[in-house]
């Protein structure tokens, strides 16, 4: 132990000197690099803080290594060139127009300037937009209603887009297949042109109007209302008859609107109306008639009668289906009333002439008034002259109109002057004047007067008889004249 060698005391202060100097330099190097870096990021910041980075664009125009002020000088001399694409189709070129900033914007763009901030200045491109203050009317309004234009002129050259759609097509309800189109949707481009700012040119993605699918509610919806429509029955009531209008039996084809309204097809409907009409109907028909002897002739129906206005009633049950109206009754009807109007609808008894009514027999030259079933007067008359064709009409007739006192006039065949005759009670059942009155000028009362010496179709009733035969007259009644 002895012989080992011990550091002297000098060696070690050498050794001590040295590691001291070594710790210095290393001080003074960290502490300038720290110098050196705060020097830098103080610049950074104070670059961030002021200038633009280098690839920054408000509106399309590049502002890198502008201070916010440099760069709303920039901005307002900026001239928007305004032309719109929509995707590489150039649909409008507007005129320029600057992009009508003022120092009120200032603000603006040094919250812009904030916004880029980063721990170190970014070669990035970003691009901002800004509205002035002075927004341009131009841009907002005029040019947008002019894209807006040109967008709707393009659509009527462009195929449009085909609807999905439920159908009943033969009683069997089908989805059509949808399609495609061309047109633009001119709302969704309208929108995108708003958030483009104050662009220079105005770049829209195309957006195209996109068809309703197989699968959409919508189509789901139109189905089940196709689906209700063939379970649904319509009760038609036509005079005492209901008939059970099924839809799964007379609808064979039929659609949705968009605001699902059902639209019917009404052929088959039109058929089974005309077939109801032809069974009940009475208008130009043979009436049954019972005469007063107890005889059942058949009658031919002239002015009486009626028959279903095909037409409007098929209207109305077509309608009845597409609003779910469960039952509805005949309201539309037609004869050879003055006005086309049908009479005897109400009347179900006595095969459809009812219990009031005025029998007229030409061969027995009488006639029987009858009120509700009761036979009220009879009563001898003189009737059409038979000789010169002047018969009174046969037929079932209806009273017209009654009248008292009454003036008529006339011409006799053959062109002879007109004539002119008073009387008291006036009561017609032929559109061309032919009717009951009294006849106080006849002297010829027989049985066989009207062969040679009737009247010019009217029914000649003695004085004595008319005034109670015309206050049991009722108008619109029927007239049976055999």
């Amino acid at each position: 132990m002895e012989n080992v060698a011990k550091e002297s005391v000098g060696e070690i202060g050498q050794r001590q000197s040295k590691s001291t100097k070594w710790y210095k330099n290393w001080k003074f190097i960290t502490t300038g690099i720290i110098v050196i870096i705060a020097i830098i990021f103080a610049a950074i910041s104070y670059y961030q803080a002021n200038y633009f980075n280098s690839h920054i664009e408000i509106n399309g125009t590049n502002v890198g290594g502008l201070t916010p002020d440099e760069a709303l000088n920039k901005l307002k001399s900026s001239i928007l060139t305004n032309k719109v694409y929509v995707g590489q189709q150039q649909i409008l070129d507007g005129k320029d127009t600057k992009m009508e900033f003022t120092e009120e914007d200032l603000p603006g763009v040094k919250k812009l300037l904030k916004s880029q901030w980063s721990i170190f200045p970014s070669s990035k491109v970003k691009e901002y937009s800004l509205l002035p203050s002075n927004i341009d009317q131009y841009r907002s309004q005029e040019m947008k209603k002019q894209v807006e234009e040109k967008l709707v002129k393009m659509n009527k050259n462009l195929t449009p887009p085909k609807d999905a759609k439920a159908i009943l097509k033969e009683g069997t309800v089908i989805i059509s297949k949808s399609k495609n189109g061309e047109q633009y949707d001119v709302a969704s481009l309208l929108k995108d042109f708003d958030k483009h700012g104050y662009t220079s040119e105005i770049h829209l993605s195309p957006v195209y109007i996109q068809p309703i699918k197989e699968d959409s509610q919508i189509v789901k919806n139109e189905e089940k209302k196709l689906q209700d429509l063939l379970q649904q029955t319509v009760e038609y009531k036509v005079q005492d008859k209901v008939y059970s209008l099924k839809g799964s039996e007379l609808i064979k084809n039929a659609t949705v609107s968009k605001d699902m309204k059902v639209k019917i097809d009404k052929g088959v409907l039109k058929k089974k109306i005309e077939e109801i009409n032809e069974s009940q109907s009475t208008l130009d028909k043979n009436f049954k008639f019972k005469t007063h002897s107890g005889s059942v002739i058949s009658v031919k129906g002239q002015g009486y009668g009626w028959a279903l206005d095909v037409a409007k009633e098929t209207k109305q049950v077509k309608s009845a289906f597409e609003k779910g109206t469960t039952s509805v009754s005949a309201s539309n009807t037609v004869g050879h009333g003055w006005s086309g109007e049908g009479y005897g609808y109400d009347t179900t008894t006595n095969n459809g002439i009812g219990d009031t009514y005025a029998e007229v027999s030409i061969a027995e030259q009488r006639i029987w008034i009858y009120k509700k079933g009761k036979l009220v007067i009879t009563t001898n008359v003189v009737t059409g002259k038979h000789s010169t064709g002047n018969d009174t009409s046969k037929g079932v007739w209806y009273i017209l109109y009654k009248r008292t006192p009454a003036t008529l006039t006339g011409r006799e065949l053959g062109g002879k002057p007109s004539y002119e005759v008073q009387v008291d009670y006036w009561a017609p059942f032929t559109n061309d004047g032919q009717g009951f009155h009294d006849a106080g000028f006849r002297s010829n009362w027989a049985s066989n007067a009207y062969l040679n010496a009737g009247s010019h179709g009217c029914v000649n009733t003695p004085p004595s008889a008319m005034s109670t035969v015309y206050n049991n007259l009722s108008t619109y009644e029927p007239v049976i004249v055999y």
